[in-house]
C-alpha cells in the first residue's frame, strides 16, 4: 500500500470552498480519527462552461446539447483530472454533461487534498434513528489551481442526508383507504392513457424490493407487475427485507403507487447511499438516463438548512439540468407541518422540494367513494405537528416567474409566521396523504396503508408520464404551464399546516390543489 502522506507542498490545504461549512452533526458522539487507511469515495462537482437560461425553451435538450452548452468545459474537466491524480487520488469517473468527477482515494489522501478532519462519530440520523459515519465540520479547501472551478465536494462526511416522507399504519388502523386505482379513479386521470411508452425514474436512499411482493399486489388488483428495473448507484443496491417499518415502505409505496396508476410505464429505480453525494449521483443518473424519463419521483428530503449550501446548489442545478432534458422531478412537501420538525421556533421549507425546479407536492385528507369517484371533503392533511403536510415559503429559493402574480402572502398565515416569507412557494399541487385516508399496499409481506407526501410525489410522477403520453411532449419545468391554466385541479380552502392556512386559489399549504386529471389534460391541450 503506498504511503498515505503527501509531501507538504502537495497536500497543504488551498483556499476554503465556498458553501462547504458543516456544523455537527445532531446529538454527536465522537468515536476518534477515522482510519486513515480506508478506502473511501467523493463526488466533486465543477463549475458550468456556460449559465442554463431562467426559463427552459418549449422543446427539451439533448444530453448531447447539455454537455456541450452547459456542462463542464473540456479544460476544467482536464485540469481537474491532471490535480487531483497529481495529489493521489484515482478519478473514477468524469462526465462533462452532469459536471461530475468520482475520486477514489483513501480517508488520508482524500481528507489530505481536501483540508478535512475525518473522525468515526456516531449521531441522530434525519429519521431520529442512531447511527454511525464518518464525520467532519467546517470549512473544506481546494487546491489553488481550482478555485473557480470546483463548486462542490460531498461524500467525505457520509451522515445520513434526508429521510423518507412517509407514515405507515396497520391496514385494519386506517379510518379508511384507497387502493391506487381507487385514486386514478377520483382524481379522474384521463383515460385511454396508461403510461405506455413513458419510463418513470424513482430515487430510494435505503430498502429495497421483491419481486413477490409486486406480484402479489398487482395481481390482488388484478393487474400485471409492471416492468421494473432496479440500479445500484455509489455502491448501493436493491436490498429488500432490511427495513420493514423503514425504508421498505417507501420503495414499495413508491413503486405501487406507480405502478398502478401507469401500468404500462417502464419504472426504473435508483438506489444510493443515503448521503448528499448519493442523492445528487442517483439525480444525475436517472435525468440523464436513456431513454430519458418523463417524470422522476422524490420522495425523501429534509428542511433547507439541514443541508450544506454546496450540496444544496449541486442538486438544484442538477434538478434544472432535469428541466432541460424534458424531465418533470416531483418531490414530496414533507410530513412535519410548516415547521418541518424543526424545534426553533421557525418555519422550514422542505428540500429539494423546496428548489424552483421540483414540482413540490403537499398533502390533503380525502373522503371519497372509491365506487363513484365521489369526492365528499377534501382537507389539508394536519394530524398534529409532527403529522402535517409540509408547506411554506423558500428561505434560499427567489420567487419565481410563475409565482409571481400569486396573492399576497399575507392572506394565508396563521398565526403570523416569524418572519415574512419572501421566498418560493411550497408546494405546487397536492393529493392525499394523510394516513388516515392513506394507501393501501404491500410491504415485505405484510399489506398496511401508508400516506405522507412521499405518496403524492409518485401519484403525480405517474400523472405525469400518463399527460406525456396523451400529449405526446415531455413537459419538463412543469410549473409555468400548470401554473398559467385556468382548471384541473380541485382547490383546497379547508385546514392549515400549523403556521399557513389554506385558501382560495394557490396556498402554502396544498399549492393549485389536487389533481382533476381530465380536465387538466383538456386545460393543458387547449391552451388555458
Amino acid at each position: 500500500m503506498s504511503d498515505q502522506r503527501e509531501p507538504e507542498s502537495q497536500t497543504a490545504p488551498g483556499v476554503p470552498l465556498e458553501g462547504s461549512n458543516r456544523p455537527p452533526a445532531p446529538g454527536l458522539i465522537s468515536h476518534g480519527p477515522a482510519d486513515p487507511s480506508q478506502q473511501i469515495e467523493v463526488t466533486v462537482v465543477l463549475r458550468r462552461r456556460a449559465a442554463l437560461p431562467a426559463q427552459p425553451g418549449s422543446e427539451p435538450i439533448t444530453r448531447e446539447d447539455l454537455a456541450a452548452n452547459y456542462g463542464a468545459s473540456d479544460a476544467d474537466v482536464l485540469l481537474a483530472t491532471e490535480t487531483f491524480t497529481r495529489l493521489g487520488a484515482e478519478v473514477l469517473e468524469a462526465d462533462p454533461a452532469s459536471r461530475r468527477l468520482r475520486l477514489a482515494g483513501t480517508v488520508g489522501q482524500l481528507g489530505g487534498i481536501f483540508g478535512a478532519s475525518l473522525e468515526e462519530a456516531t449521531s441522530t440520523a434525519p429519521d431520529g434513528a442512531p447511527v454511525q459515519h464518518r464525520h467532519r465540520t467546517g470549512d473544506l479547501r481546494i487546491p489553488a489551481d481550482l478555485v473557480g472551478i470546483v463548486t462542490a465536494v460531498l461524500g467525505l462526511d457520509d451522515r445520513p442526508q434526508a429521510r423518507a416522507q412517509f407514515r405507515a399504519i396497520p391496514l385494519a388502523a386506517a379510518t379508511t383507504s384507497y387502493s391506487p386505482p381507487d385514486l386514478g379513479k377520483i382524481y379522474s386521470f384521463p383515460t385511454g392513457t396508461d403510461g405506455t411508452g413513458q419510463t418513470v425514474a424513482i430515487l430510494e436512499l435505503g430498502g429495497g424490493f421483491a419481486r413477490t411482493d409486486l406480484d402479489t399486489y398487482f395481481a390482488g388488483l388484478g393487474l400485471s407487475t409492471p416492468t421494473v428495473a432496479a440500479v445500484g448507484i455509489d455502491g448501493a443496491s436493491n436490498r429488500p427485507g432490511q427495513e420493514p417499518q423503514g425504508a421498505d415502505g417507501e420503495v414499495l409505496l413508491d413503486i405501487e403507487v406507480v405502478g398502478a396508476l401507469a401500468p404500462k410505464a417502464s419504472i426504473v429505480v435508483y438506489f444510493a447511499p443515503n448521503t448528499d453525494a448519493g442523492f445528487l449521483d442517483a439525480l444525475a443518473a436517472a435525468s440523464h438516463a436513456s431513454p430519458t424519463p418523463s417524470a422522476i419521483s422524490i420522495s425523501w428530503g429534509q428542511s433547507e438548512d439541514a443541508w450544506t449550501a454546496q450540496a444544496r446548489t449541486a442538486l438544484d442545478q442538477a434538478l434544472a439540468d432535469a428541466a432541460a432534458l424534458g424531465v418533470t422531478v416531483t418531490a414530496a412537501a414533507g410530513d412535519r407541518g410548516s415547521a418541518d420538525g424543526a424545534t426553533d421556533g421557525k418555519n422550514h421549507a422542505d428540500f429539494p422540494a423546496s428548489s424552483r425546479h421540483a414540482l413540490a407536492c403537499g398533502g390533503t385528507r380525502l373522503e371519497a367513494d372509491p365506487a363513484t369517484g365521489s369526492i365528499a371533503s377534501e382537507t389539508v392533511w394536519n394530524d398534529g405537528p409532527n403529522s402535517a403536510t409540509g408547506g411554506g415559503y423558500s428561505d434560499i429559493f427567489p420567487v419565481p416567474a410563475w409565482q409571481s402574480a400569486l396573492p399576497p402572502h399575507a392572506a394565508h398565515p396563521r398565526p403570523k409566521p416569524p418572519h415574512a416569507p419572501s421566498g418560493r412557494g411550497v408546494p405546487d399541487v397536492s393529493a392525499v396523504a394523510d394516513p388516515q385516508t392513506g394507501y393501501r399496499v404491500r410491504v415485505d409481506g405484510a399489506d398496511m396503508v401508508i400516506g405522507g407526501t412521499s405518496a403524492v410525489a409518485p401519484l403525480w410522477a405517474a400523472l405525469i408520464a400518463r399527460l406525456a403520453q396523451a400529449t405526446n411532449r415531455r413537459f419538463g419545468l412543469a410549473q409555468p404551464l400548470l401554473y398559467s391554466l385556468k382548471g384541473g385541479f380541485r382547490d383546497i380552502t379547508t385546514g392549515n399546516n400549523g403556521a399557513y392556512h389554506a385558501g382560495p386559489g394557490w396556498d402554502p399549504c396544498t399549492g393549485l390543489g389536487s389533481p382533476e386529471g381530465a380536465a387538466l389534460l383538456g386545460a393543458i391541450t387547449s391552451g388555458h
